[in-house]
C-alpha cells in the first residue's frame, strides 16, 4: 500500500503541471463559459475529464499486452514517449507569455447548449487529440512499477480524472472574471519553465531505464 501511494504522488506531482498549464482544454472550457454559461463550461469539464479514464484505460491495458508480448515493441514506444516528453519540455520553456483569447459575439452569449452536446464537446476534442496517447504511456511507464496491479493504476486514473475534473470546474467558475484570468495569464509564464523543466527531466529518467 505505501509503495501504491508513493506511486500515485509522483504521478500527481507530474499531473499536477499538466492540469494547471494553461493548454487547449482550458481555452475550450473558457469559451464555453462565456458563450454559453457555467453550466455547459462544467458539463464540458466532465466531459474532459471522462476522456482522461478513456485514455487511462487504453494505456494500462495497452502496456500490459506490450510488456507480455514484445519487449521490443515496448522500447519503441519507450523512445517515442521519452521524444514526446523532452519535446512538450522545450515547447513549455520556449512558450511566451500565455495569452487566452475567447471571441464573444453578442449573439452567442446567451446560446442554450444541450447538456448531451456540451459534454460530448469536452469528451471527444479530448479523445481525439492523439498527444495524451504518448503523455499517459510516458508518465506510467516512468513512475509506475510493472508489477503494480491494473485495478490500482485503473484507481489512479480514477484520482487523476477526479483532480481534473475539479479543476476546470474551478475555470468554470472563475476563470472568465477579468481580473481571475489576469492572474492565470500572468503565472502561465512561469508555470510553462515549470512544467517544461519536469517533463524533460522524467523524459531523460524514461530515457535511462533499462527494457523490462
Amino acid at each position: 500500500m505505501h509503495t501504491y501511494l508513493i506511486e500515485l504522488a509522483s504521478l500527481m506531482a507530474v499531473f499536477s503541471f499538466a492540469i494547471v498549464a494553461p493548454g487547449a482544454d482550458t481555452a475550450m472550457v473558457m469559451r464555453q463559459a462565456v458563450l454559453h454559461g457555467r453550466r455547459e463550461a462544467i458539463l464540458t469539464s466532465f466531459g474532459i475529464g471522462t476522456s482522461l479514464l478513456f485514455h487511462v484505460t487504453y494505456t494500462i491495458l495497452g502496456l500490459g499486452l506490450i510488456i507480455s508480448k514484445s519487449i521490443l515493441l515496448f522500447n519503441v514506444i519507450k523512445w517515442l514517449g521519452v521524444a514526446y516528453l523532452i519535446y512538450i519540455g522545450i515547447q513549455s520553456l520556449r512558450a511566451g507569455p500565455t495569452v487566452i483569447a475567447v471571441s464573444t459575439p453578442d449573439d452567442a452569449r446567451h446560446t442554450r447548449q444541450s447538456a448531451r452536446k456540451a459534454f460530448l464537446l469536452g469528451f471527444l476534442a479530448n479523445a481525439l487529440n492523439p498527444k495524451p496517447v504518448f503523455f499517459f504511456l510516458s508518465i506510467f511507464s516512468t513512475l509506475i512499477s510493472h508489477e503494480t496491479p491494473a485495478l490500482v493504476k485503473a484507481g489512479y486514473g480514477l484520482v487523476m480524472a477526479s483532480c481534473l475534473i475539479a479543476w476546470f470546474v474551478g475555470v468554470s467558475y472563475f476563470l472568465t472574471v477579468p481580473k481571475m484570468r489576469a492572474g492565470f495569464e500572468r503565472a502561465g509564464k512561469w508555470i510553462n519553465r515549470a512544467s517544461g523543466a519536469i517533463f524533460i527531466g522524467f523524459g531523460l529518467k524514461l530515457a535511462a531505464e533499462k527494457a523490462a
